[in-house]
């Protein structure tokens, strides 16, 4: 009988903390046989961070095609230390492993060859029993549980340090400073005004504050944010470009006639012309209307429902020509207009701005990126096997988020959290806000293309969110139709995943809590609607993120641009605003610093980032998706380089959407 010999490479992860001094174990395992379990171990130290060991596995018997490579590591001491493995090699290249877990010792992992396969194509008894013990096992580590009724559902754990070691990675270890170290640093920085709960004396002293906590775009807001085509252009290319629509009637619920704003357009037009050349536009912050207000340091908050009319001009610049600060027409509810006393439009815009402050960080923010990935996370752990090839294309787009928004759960949006303290939908009204969105949100909206031709803002200019948005969901959509033309070359092929199909199921049950009418499917059927869909989860998870995240300390740090709370009801009447009584309705000086300090921390870029559409990992082994990711990136490096080409010359350039500033996941 002779002996066989395999020579495996393994693979040691080059991060801090990778590497191990316990002992670790191999079983290879084939279609004829399995090996016995060895030790790893050669001369000198072995699995040291980055390093790649060879090791001589002998057999007695020729194994034949290896399915599975088996690792156990055994504790040296009580404690152990945890090892990180990136992947193993068996043969040279002729067999790849990818790995990229934490091995804890506390069970045995069996790695799959890494050609991806979905779940019809494992022929073999063990190969489907391996599969099948990965989902039992995730299942019952990954739990849905509701944390508000009528909220999408998310992760039945609330300590981080709890999660899986291979959910964990290095986040619980190097970086969980992000939500506690950074929030303590700004406070540190704020020492002198983080206990004063009195209103701001003058915009003088809030400058003071100011000059301690900015940007050179926080610099430029703050010179120009009483301007009236500035706070236009926020709604295009601020942190919540997703809320104006063009309209084409007037709600009857905010009767601005011809005559209020006939001054405010071209001089031989009307307000009905203009509507029909499509160059009024609405936003409307009905979610907020009835929503119970904060109380804040013992004094009761106030929250608007604005609706805002715009116009935009022969100049092509959007600018507000009517503002009703409630929802219900009354005579103690007027509408402001440019022509105002300036304090009176003044305060009219802070209000709108305070709503969409709060609106942005509860939907547009925290629901439709953070809460949707969370939701699109769990689907892929729960019901997806690693071999499977969208597990392989979904995962690096998760990267982080559990944690990221366990810690969200546990210091922003909890009772006493940094929200609490500074939102004037803090308390139950944010929970009650997110209920609402929850009820109105859609699958199209949630797809920009569907949701620019649904607002009707195709052509309106220097909308560099839409521009930027659209070129990347096009890359994005060409890069998943490549990789599932591979995968799923017919439709049948997408109808007999029953991963897939699970996945789905789990979607729209978990997050969409049922809701036929959000449009969100529970099956698929073609590869079309997969298309789209995956494209949908991708550009949520990074592309839709970056947008709204990466701008909000620039746009915030001049609190009166975005006061977080309102301290005073909207007024009833024009022409008695004075700026004291602007000083007195916008947030006080602790508030403000909470809100400065909850802004900052969530605007941070990880120490650790990984851009859009950058796979450190490589988990698809085949040559043809690697081909396809290539092509990705030169697609994305193409749109990055035009961006930066367009802001040339501008006085703020949008840089939002750049892949090479945007994070592959929602991982802030």
């Amino acid at each position: 009988m002779g002996v066989y010999t395999y020579i495996v490479s393994v693979t040691t992860g080059d991060m801090f903390f990778a590497h191990t001094h316990d002992s670790v174990y191999i079983t290879l395992i084939g279609t004829n046989s399995q090996s016995d379990k060895k030790r790893l171990d050669n001369w000198g130290p072995d699995f040291t961070k980055g390093s790649t060991h060879q090791y001589k596995i002998h057999c007695k018997e020729r194994l034949g095609d290896i399915l599975l490579i088996r690792l156990e590591k055994v504790n040296r001491s009580y404690r152990g230390d945890d090892w990180f493995c990136s992947k193993l090699d068996c043969d040279g290249e002729k067999s790849y492993f990818p790995c990229y877990r934490w091995v804890t010792g506390k069970e045995c992992l069996e790695l799959r060859e890494g050609t991806a396969k979905k779940p019809n194509e494992d022929k073999l008894d063990i190969l489907k029993e391996n599969r099948q013990k990965e989902l039992d096992i995730r299942r019952s580590l990954f739990r849905w549980t509701t944390y508000k009724e009528g909220i999408l559902k998310c992760v039945d754990i609330q300590d981080p340090c709890k999660l899986p070691p291979e959910i964990t990675f290095l986040f619980t270890k190097s970086t969980e400073f992000v939500f506690t170290g950074a929030t303590a640093l700004m406070k540190l920085k704020l020492l002198e005004w983080q206990d004063c709960t009195d209103s701001w004396t003058s915009m003088e002293q809030i400058e003071k504050f100011f000059n301690v906590n900015k940007t050179d775009k926080s610099v430029y807001v703050q010179r120009k944010w009483k301007e009236d085509d500035f706070f236009g252009y926020q709604y295009l290319n601020g942190t919540n470009p997703i809320m104006i629509k063009k309209c084409k009637q007037i709600p009857s619920n905010f009767p601005v006639t011809n005559f209020m704003v006939s001054g405010f357009l071209d001089k031989s037009s009307s307000l009905q012309k203009e509507m029909e050349k499509g160059n009024i536009f609405l936003v409307d912050y009905q979610l907020l209307d009835d929503i119970p207000a904060n109380m804040i340091h013992g004094r009761t908050q106030y929250i608007s429902a604005p609706l805002c009319l715009l116009y935009k001009d022969t100049h092509n610049q959007l600018k507000p020509i009517a503002i009703q600060l409630k929802q219900t027409a009354d005579p103690e509810n007027p509408i402001f207009l440019p022509n105002d006393k300036e304090e009176d439009w003044l305060l009219a815009k802070i209000f709108v701005r305070s709503a969409d402050f709060n609106l942005f960080e509860l939907v547009t923010h925290l629901l439709r990126t953070h809460l949707l990935a969370e939701v699109f996370c769990m689907a892929t752990l729960r019901q997806l096997a690693c071999v499977h090839p969208l597990y392989k294309l979904l995962i690096p787009h998760m990267r982080y988020t559990l944690q990221i928004n366990i810690m969200a759960r546990n210091t922003l949006v909890n009772k006493g959290g940094l929200f609490d303290k500074a939102l004037s939908t803090g308390g139950n009204g944010m929970y009650k806000v997110l209920q609402k969105a929850q009820e109105s949100m859609t699958y199209s909206s949630l797809c920009l293309p569907d949701d620019i031709k649904a607002r009707g803002v195709e052509d309106i200019p220097c909308y560099y969110y839409r521009d930027d948005g659209l070129k990347l969901w096009a890359v994005i959509n060409s890069f998943v139709q490549s990789l599932l033309k591979y995968y799923y070359p017919n439709d049948s092929d997408v109808l007999e995943d029953t991963e897939l199909q699970g996945w789905i199921n789990d979607i729209f049950c978990e997050g969409f809590l049922q809701r036929e009418e959000s449009g969100i499917p529970n099956s698929f059927s073609t590869v079309n609607e997969l298309s789209k869909f995956l494209t949908m989860v991708i550009f949520t998870c990074s592309v839709q993120h970056s947008a709204v995240n990466s701008g909000q300390f620039d746009f915030s740090a001049w609190m009166p641009n975005a006061s977080p709370t309102m301290q005073c009801p909207p007024p009833t009447k024009k022409g008695e605003t004075t700026m004291q009584d602007i000083l007195q309705s916008i947030a006080d000086v602790s508030s403000t610093v909470d809100s400065l300090a909850a802004v900052r921390l969530l605007s941070t870029t990880s120490s650790d980032f990984v851009k859009l559409g950058d796979y450190p990992e490589k988990r698809f082994t085949e040559e043809s998706p690697q081909k396809m990711i290539a092509q990705f990136q030169v697609d994305l490096k193409k749109i990055d380089n035009e961006i930066v080409h367009r802001n040339e010359g501008q006085e703020i350039g949008y840089t939002y959407m750049r892949p090479s500033l945007m994070e592959n996941s929602v991982a802030i």
